[in-house]
């Protein structure tokens, strides 16, 4: 059976925590995998903007070997509304040996995978990003020792993809996970997504809250995390009501004192200094941001490795 990276949900504590160990091997250990691709090909489909994506993808092929090709589904038949996915997966399948798709439609990843013969990597859909989590992941292992116990607070618009993907993933691997957001489905996790959080956090005997204070959301944490408040699929029409009702939850070095002392600061990226955190948190020295920015080519040759079985 072809296996994916499509959610964090479909993946096991021990995938998690093994994944991580090999992105901090191949990371120091680069030259042990300089041909670990050699003759392979990475397609790379794209419907939404993208910089640490597609770079970090078609860097990480060609530093093991392999050959990776930009795709702009825009230009595409499946993008005119000429191909069905199903076709797309079908016939790409027969070309390549791995695809990685950056969607706006999470059901469109689902049934590219669904089709395709060979492995597909969710790259971020609307409702998911688990290659930037995984590289989060990782990142917090090499800065803090250990995952199990530490508390990340997430602030800002969390009705998204990377704050799905942190709830999947951190009562897994045992942290604490508290949501700092506006009250609303607008701006609250998916029910179903919490419900699945709430059930791994029993298992590991961690917590996941959500509050509609930052403050409380913060108090006490190990790292603090925020996100854009305009993801690519928001209609600009939506910025001024969306800012009056996140502006609260900006990150601010105020708030950044009620965490620990030792607490680092961690944003996916693209950032807007002045909207979901001031300049001195993100330019300041417990950020962390461009760590997490590198550790995305050290985790995704871990991710393509594994799911080609070359781990």
């Amino acid at each position: 059976m072809t296996r994916h990276l499509l959610t964090l949900n479909d993946w096991s504590a021990e995938a998690i925590e093994e994944i991580i160990a090999h992105g901090l091997y191949i990371k120091h250990h680069r030259s042990e995998f300089a041909q670990a691709m050699a003759g392979r090909t990475l397609l790379m489909l794209f419907e939404k903007p993208s910089l640490r994506t597609r770079v970090s993808f078609e860097t990480g092929m060609e530093q093991m070997g392999g050959h990776a090709i930009y795709y702009d589904v825009s230009t595409s038949p499946m993008g005119k509304g000429k191909e069905s996915i199903a076709d797309v997966a079908r016939t790409v399948s027969r070309y390549v040996d791995i695809i990685m798709a950056r969607t706006y439609e999470h059901t469109t990843i689902e049934e590219l995978a669904h089709y395709a013969t060979v492995p597909v990597i969710n790259g971020l859909s609307n409702f998911s990003h688990p290659c930037q989590i995984l590289g989060d992941l990782m990142t917090l292992k090499e800065k803090k020792g250990t995952l199990a116990g530490l508390k990340l607070a997430y602030l800002g618009d969390a009705h998204n993809n990377v704050t799905h993907s942190l709830l999947f993933a951190c009562p897994k691997v045992g942290m604490h996970i508290s949501i700092g957001c506006p009250a609303g489905p607008k701006y609250e996790p998916l029910p179903d997504v919490l419900a699945s959080a709430r059930a791994a956090a029993q298992a590991t005997g961690v917590s996941v809250d959500v509050h509609h204070q930052p403050e409380a959301a913060v108090d006490g944490a190990d790292v603090v995390y925020t996100d854009s408040w305009m993801s690519y699929h928001i209609p600009e029409d939506e910025r001024q009501e969306r800012f009056a009702a996140l502006g609260p939850f900006q990150v601010t070095s105020d708030l950044m004192k009620r965490a620990k002392p030792d607490a680092v600061f961690m944003h996916c990226l693209p950032a807007q200094r002045g909207v979901e955190q001031t300049a001195e948190v993100i330019d300041g020295p417990q950020s962390i941001v461009f760590d997490q920015a590198e550790n995305r080519l050290h985790i995704q040759k871990a991710i393509i490795l594994k799911l080609m079985g070359r781990l």
